[in-house]
């Protein structure tokens, strides 16, 4: 038997050892249909790089977009893929849709491919067992909590149901991309119950509570829990804000009265009001729980604007960018992202290893897909063997400085219809970005490609296809490489199964 006088030598030993460092909380605050211009918080900037407002930053209002911003970096150059559920699966596995090949919107009944879209897409979203973010951070000790909208599979698969995925909490996530109602009144279901209430909410069933506030009220009780319990979390936050239906949040109808724009305008910028006032609820709880200096935050949309602005809305929605969700242009594809510690305080640990720069502007390129590298390497996790990332970290572009060893590359593919574009792919390359349409459409009747300098002409007004011969065939060729290397799906062509592959134009 060990001596007493052992056994005390034993404990005070234990008693000063250092403790063992408490892992990050991660918040991803995922908005629906936000587009880079739907916020007062501008990310164009001019020739000098300095921020540069657009009469549709003035028309919004999103104070705590402004707070986060100024306790971090925001990025100018952020893309994701021009519809939601490729950007969400692209979010929790790391890889391009392309490679992962979920590359429309799922629809919950029906496998809404086009009709000559690939006969086998992955309508299936996420199957069982997949490799994903909050699997893999489950299984490093976090508390993994999804609040708000799934859309990562259709109704009845595994990939509709987040607790599937690997997390461990589900309020509000299910097959559908939109909620039936806003209005608790409505049971967040209006008069489409069957197919879109929002899972999860009951307890709000017939109140004033709007579908925001409730979604809000829920996450900010699973992140009490999960501290209570001394659980490290990870908080996917997908609002179905500011995704249709355009209904008012009566919370900020008022500031919009007067505006002069069309009552779903209206509406819209209320959703957009109350998304960032469920962000400044969040970063004030952290806050309170006194975690805001170990809680890193990320904020982005999940594909372009949808902004319902009248008879501007088919040109103007996400001006002066070209294009909105579901386009080729960069309208379509470029969204908000803001990062940021919740608290900063650069003495702590966590703080050093990943610096964020406050208030500064990142305008080198990076993609959605950039979160999963980053964060798996922040709480010290590796997705299994074999699995195969097209993100790369986004370390040092948080720091405000360059990244020479990232490729500023963007492959954006969409062999579906309709939307707003169909059967397409677009490359960035740096500056430069390259289009290519599969079938005739309105704006390549006389040719598939398009060709863009987006430094010099950064709402793509005028096409460089015919005048610079040589680019388009070196962008047609890393876009064509990129396809091939991500295992890329075409559409078909009239007999349902000849693969329509991307050409180079002539030499």
């Amino acid at each position: 038997m060990k001596s007493l006088a052992h056994c005390i030598i034993l404990a005070l030993l234990a008693a000063l050892a250092p403790a063992a460092e408490v892992q990050p909380n991660i918040v991803v605050f995922l908005v629906d249909d936000m587009g880079v211009m739907d916020t007062s918080l501008p990310f164009l900037t001019d020739a000098a790089g300095r921020p540069q407002r657009y009469p549709l930053n003035d028309f919004y209002r999103t104070p705590h977009m402004v707070r986060l911003a100024e306790r971090g970096i925001r990025f100018n150059q952020f893309c994701a893929m021009s519809v939601c559920s490729p950007t969400r699966l692209s979010l929790l596995t790391g890889q391009n849709a392309a490679r992962h090949r979920t590359t429309n919107w799922i629809d919950p009944a029906q496998n809404n491919r086009g009709p000559q879209g690939p006969p086998d897409w992955n309508w299936q979203g996420l199957a069982p067992g997949a490799v994903a973010l909050p699997r893999i951070l489950q299984q490093a000790g976090y508390r993994t909590i999804h609040v708000g909208k799934g859309h990562l599979g259709p109704r009845g698969s595994p990939g509709a149901d987040p607790l599937q995925l690997g997390f461990d909490v589900n309020t509000g996530g299910g097959s559908m991309g939109q909620p039936g109602s806003y209005y608790g009144a409505e049971n967040y279901a209006g008069s489409r119950a069957a197919t879109h209430a929002v899972p999860g909410l009951e307890k709000y069933h017939g109140s004033a509570v709007f579908l925001t506030e409730a979604l809000t009220r829920e996450a900010k009780s699973h992140v009490a829990a999960a501290v209570q319990a001394g659980k490290p979390f990870f908080l996917h936050f997908a609002h179905y804000a500011v995704h249709a239906p355009f209904q008012s949040d009566p919370r900020f109808a008022a500031a919009y009265r007067d505006s002069g724009k069309p009552a779903a305008a209206q509406a819209f910028a209320t959703l957009v009001e109350g998304m960032d006032q469920s962000l400044g609820d969040i970063l004030d709880q952290l806050d309170a729980l006194g975690i805001a200096q170990q809680t890193l935050v990320f904020f982005l949309g999940d594909n372009g604007s949808d902004a319902p602005l009248g008879h501007e809305h088919a040109v103007a929605c996400a001006a002066p960018l070209r294009g909105r969700k579901g386009s080729h242009y960069e309208g379509g594809m470029r969204v908000p992202f803001i990062a940021a510690w919740a608290r900063p305080d650069a003495s702590l640990p966590w703080q050093q290893r990943l610096p964020i720069a406050a208030g500064a502007i990142q305008s080198q390129q990076a993609a959605v897909y950039d979160l999963f590298p980053t964060i798996l390497h922040l709480v010290g996790a590796s997705p299994p063997p074999g699995h195969l990332e097209d993100g790369a970290r986004l370390d040092r572009l948080l720091t405000g400085q360059p990244d020479p060893s990232r490729g500023e590359t963007f492959l954006m593919h969409y062999p579906h219809a309709p939307h707003r574009s169909n059967y397409f792919t677009s490359y960035r390359e740096g500056a430069w970005k390259v289009v290519y349409h599969y079938l005739p459409t309105a704006v390549s009747q006389n040719s598939p490609y398009q060709l863009f300098h987006l430094a010099e002409d950064p709402f793509e007004q005028r096409d460089l296809a015919a005048s610079q011969p040589a680019e388009l065939r070196r962008l047609m060729q890393g876009l064509i490489a990129k396809l091939e290397q991500q295992g890329a799906l075409y559409p078909v062509g009239p007999d349902g199964r000849t693969p329509l592959r991307p050409q180079l134009p002539p030499e």
